[in-house]
């Protein structure tokens, strides 16, 4: 699928009608599309420059543009819930993915941090993904597939569990590890010992015993910073003049990020100093 240029085959087209209802479409010459307003023509669509505007047979006005990563995340079928991508731009920024960065994941779930890891670290990067469910892992393999249009040859998709991963199995270690599971607070040690020294270590937790469970079990390994907790909130607002107000709906809690470094062999951190209780 191009990115960008004019429409043409094979690439996948989201059309919004006036009531800013989305269906996507893969485009194939010579097929139509049909909608409660009448069949739209994909040889309509095929060579026009995004933001056409194409018309159904009944005269209804579909706005097109390509489909993009965040549509294919929330379209996507799914197996295990998705990491959403409030929460994934956090891991991209805070957990520092770069060009060229050999990321592990565990677990890979749907699929949906996959893509944007292999998004993130480019050709000369690789992404390690384990999961211990065989079903969830053919989910993630089917959409990661479809979404570049074939499997990325950086990208390790494997069968496991992360416990039994050694040094050996990833070619080396790793720069960033991050952790999407039930427990994550039981595969520290082995964080540790993937985890090159400097390298960024982040957990998905959703509930606050896991939130506490994981920051405990960060602080008792003593070979990692002391950890930081957050949650992102996103409110959208409605604008249209007098009446501009913030939506009734939001996206509000999906889970807690945690943020920690690997110290260096044989190193402690440092007793963190807490402000005194008047």
């Amino acid at each position: 699928m191009a990115y960008s240029g004019p429409f043409q085959a094979g690439d996948r087209v989201q059309l919004t009608d006036p009531k800013r209802r989305h269906a996507t479409i893969t485009l194939v010459e010579g097929e139509q599309y049909f909608t409660h307003k009448g069949a739209i023509r994909h040889d309509d669509i095929i060579g026009q420059d995004e933001g056409t505007v194409v018309k159904s047979e009944q005269g209804c006005e579909y706005l097109c543009f390509r489909h993009l990563l965040v549509d294919h995340v929330l379209s996507m079928p799914r197996g295990a819930a998705v990491i959403y991508p409030k929460d994934s731009a956090q891991i991209l920024v805070e957990g520092d993915i770069f060009p060229g960065a050999r990321v592990l994941e565990a677990g890979a779930g749907s699929g949906a941090l996959s893509m944007t890891l292999l998004r993130a670290v480019g050709h000369e990067g690789e992404v390690f993904s384990y999961e211990i469910r065989e079903d969830h892992l053919e989910y993630a393999q089917k959409n990661v597939e479809w979404y570049f249009n074939g499997a990325p040859e950086n990208w390790h998709p494997r069968l496991g569990d992360f416990n039994d991963v050694t040094v050996e199995d990833l070619g080396g270690p790793v720069d960033r590890i991050i952790l999407d599971m039930l427990a994550p607070w039981e595969c520290l040690a082995t964080a540790k010992s993937l985890l090159q020294p400097g390298g960024v270590l982040m957990t998905y937790v959703a509930t606050v015993p896991q939130l506490m469970k994981v920051m405990e079990g960060i602080r008792e390994q003593q070979c990692f910073t002391e950890p930081r907790a957050w949650e992102s909130l996103i409110r959208d607002w409605r604008v249209e003049g007098l009446a501009t107000r913030p939506e009734h709906r939001m996206n509000a809690h999906t889970a807690f990020l945690v943020w920690t470094r690997r110290l260096a062999d044989g190193v402690t951190p440092p007793r963190p100093q807490r402000k005194a209780r008047k």
